[in-house]
């Protein structure tokens, strides 16, 4: 119980105790069987009344007019909501009249989850609404919702602050009816991704969440220990390397929907703890693999939307393909006026604290592009748009671009200004996969925290021969956020990390 109890739990903790001393249990055990919802009466009911003469419903009752000897509540389930009328005579036939006059006036609050049995029928004012004939109590509410009224066209009450929300989902997706969609919709997105890849005769796999080597990104890890192995373990920060060493093994296409952990800043944009769907594809290249990201974010569109035009923010995105395509040089040339590759290290770090930005000793060439590119061109990247050949330093997974020792082979698929997806032609040479590998360890000493690590049992596996292969990581988070017209994170995961009250 909790340490303080308001006047309002108060007085729902002592109907609790009417409620059982009338012998009625507040939270029974068997079932109540539902044969209807409100979203189907009020659909199907003008078209076939005969078919709802004999409905069975359960919901939350969200508010109640209490009239004497006839009442109205409106009860809430999965669908929506629809009205009750209640009519003391009909609902307690014989002369105890105790289960309208004391359990439904009294003992009842807005909250309860009740089951019902009746008939439709259209009110005086029109409304579809059941006559109940039988109730049931099916959980009693000890904490009251936020009750939101409306008076002179504005809103009273509503449970709209962010920080609450978040903490409190469960109320927020009772009481605000948006909410509920948001993960519908998510949830339909997975589903959209799932049978565009099935179709395509890809398997889905599962990889672990443990490793004793964490890599795949750049990133810093959450760390754990298990005490049998007597062995320190990360959450992955990515599923990378252990997807490619199924390719390795045999498998032309494999994905895997993953929860990945990350120890890092948050934003609107970053939660610690995010979902990321990976696909490995042997024997095809990022030209290839653009290809397949712009019919599924199309389908995807077209699966939720019904069409390709989706409003996001105050723009309309078209994710009608094909989508613009631009290097990352071209990019920064076009909203900074500066040439990257015309520079040397020393003279891009100067041009860059020229610009504003802040450089330290521990960035490379790479790295200072990539500042560049965040910091003056991504935001303004609203249509669908795929960056490509990014700096090699910066994509130590990646093979080196054909043409350009400097660049890898590289895309972002990049939108209302944010990045979705990341992708490469993967790096399938053994030898230089381990030099990157070194590099990288070079940053690291240098100060880079986010620097990968070697892992030995991913390069063995990589000197067995991985066929040429293209990469995808793709955002399911931010992807949501943009399908949902959502302007954080933290709107399309149920329960994103929290800092203590």
């Amino acid at each position: 119980m909790h340490d303080e109890i308001s006047e309002q739990e108060l007085i729902r903790r002592e109907a609790l105790e009417s409620l059982y001393k009338l012998g009625i249990n507040p939270y029974p055990a068997e079932s109540f069987d539902i044969n209807t919802t409100s979203l189907e009466i009020h659909q199907k009911y003008n078209e076939n009344p005969e078919a709802f003469e004999n409905v069975s419903i359960a919901g939350r009752i969200m508010n109640r007019r209490i009239m004497g000897a006839a009442s109205f509540a409106e009860v809430q389930d999965a669908k929506g909501r629809i009205q009750l009328y209640f009519k003391r005579d009909e609902l307690c036939p014989d002369e105890d009249k105790t289960l309208y006059n004391t359990v439904f006036k009294k003992l009842l609050d807005i909250g309860d989850i009740i089951g019902v049995k009746g008939y439709v029928f259209i009110t005086k004012m029109g409304e579809i609404s059941i006559f109940v004939k039988e109730l049931k109590l099916l959980s009693k509410s000890l904490r009251p919702l936020p009750i939101i009224k409306e008076k002179d066209g504005e809103v009273h009450n509503a449970f709209t602050n962010p920080e609450q929300r978040y903490r409190d989902r469960s109320t927020d997706l009772i009481v605000n009816d948006h909410v509920k969609d948001i993960f519908i919709k998510r949830t339909k997105l997975i589903n959209s991704i799932r049978d565009f890849l099935n179709a395509k005769g890809y398997l889905e796999v599962e990889t672990p969440v443990l490793q004793p080597v964490y890599g795949g990104a750049a990133a810093r890890p959450f760390v754990t220990y298990h005490n049998t192995l007597d062995m320190t373990l990360y959450l992955r920060i990515a599923n990378e390397l252990y997807l490619k060493r199924l390719i390795v093994g045999g498998f032309d296409g494999v994905y895997e929907f993953s929860k990945d952990f990350r120890n890092e800043g948050m934003s609107r944009f970053h939660n610690p703890e995010f979902t990321q769907m990976e696909l490995y594809v042997a024997f095809k290249d990022y030209y290839w693999m653009m290809d397949l990201v712009e019919q599924m974010v199309e389908q995807i569109a077209v699966d939720l939307h019904g069409t390709t035009e989706i409003k996001v923010g105050s723009h309309i995105l078209n994710f009608k393909r094909p989508w613009k395509r631009l290097t990352m040089k071209d990019a920064i040339m076009q909203y900074t006026n500066v040439d990257i590759y015309g520079l040397d290290e020393q003279s891009l770090k100067y041009k860059a604290k020229e610009m504003g930005l802040e450089i330290d000793d521990s960035m490379g060439k790479g790295k200072v592009i990539n500042e560049i590119f965040d910091e003056f061109v991504e935001s303004k990247l609203i249509q669908p748009s795929f960056i490509m050949d990014y700096p090699i330093e910066m994509s130590p997974l990646a093979k080196k671009h054909r043409e350009q020792e400097s660049i890898a082979e590289r895309f972002e698929f990049i939108c209302n200004g944010k990045e979705i997806c990341n992708a490469y032609s993967e790096l399938n040479d053994p030898i230089d996969q381990r030099k990157r590998f070194e590099q990288q360890l070079e940053l690291k000493n240098k100060g880079d925290d986010e620097a990968m690590v070697n892992d030995e049992d991913f390069l063995k596996s990589l000197e067995l021969g991985m066929p040429p292969t293209a990469g995808l990581g793709i955002g399911i988070d931010r992807l949501t956020m943009i399908m949902t017209n959502s302007n954080s994170i933290q709107e399309v995961i149920f329960f994103p990390q929290m800092r203590k009250y």
